[in-house]
């Protein structure tokens, strides 16, 4: 399954940590991409950090002008639009339908959503209908989408590893046997 992210809307400076913490929860949780619009392009570095230290994924970040057109060419290709917002249909009702799809555009805002976009959307989508932040609804909504298959994602090529400990914190460096213990 292809799943992309469109985040609609960057309010610069403000947006900054939400706009890269939803580019972390993409990559980690499943995402082979993310659009974002109006961004300091720090943001796609941190991005890169994180991917060369912890592994690399199939994940992209493209910047867009035109939040219509992305979803015009991705429907244009086959592909579902699902806009995460507080007034649609729980995803717990709608999962099994989401699953068969083969391309999926997860839509998340930044600022107010345009209301074109609940009839653009193929579907609009809760993770409960009281507002939360739209990287937790991003993040659960992936969860369900994969079966939680994500969380067990190895990621390739990565100069750290996580060792799971139920006490502490232990990281294998890849490039020797030295383990830190943070």
């Amino acid at each position: 399954m292809e799943v992309a992210t469109l985040r609609i809307g960057h309010r610069l400076v403000r947006d900054d940590r939400v706009t890269t913490h939803s580019a972390l929860v993409a990559r980690a949780f499943g995402c082979n991409k993310l659009y974002m619009s109006d961004v300091d392009t720090s943001i796609i570095h941190t991005v890169e950090k994180v991917a060369n230290s912890w592994g690399r994924s199939e994940f992209l970040i493209e910047i867009y002008d035109n939040w219509k057109e992305v979803i015009k060419t991705w429907k244009k290709d086959g592909g579902k639009v699902i806009h995460l917002t507080m007034y649609g249909i729980n995803v717990d009702d709608m999962i099994e339908a989401i699953r068969v799809e083969a391309k999926l555009l997860v839509v998340i805002g930044a600022k107010k959503v345009p209301r074109e976009l609940f009839d653009i959307a193929d579907m609009n989508i809760a993770v409960g209908n009281q507002p939360h932040s739209e990287i937790a609804a991003l993040a659960v909504f992936l969860d369900r989408v994969f079966n939680g298959n994500e969380l067990k994602k190895q990621f390739g090529t990565a100069s750290y590893k996580i060792i799971p400990n139920l006490r502490g914190k232990n990281v294998e460096c890849r490039s020797g046997d030295n383990r830190l213990n943070l």
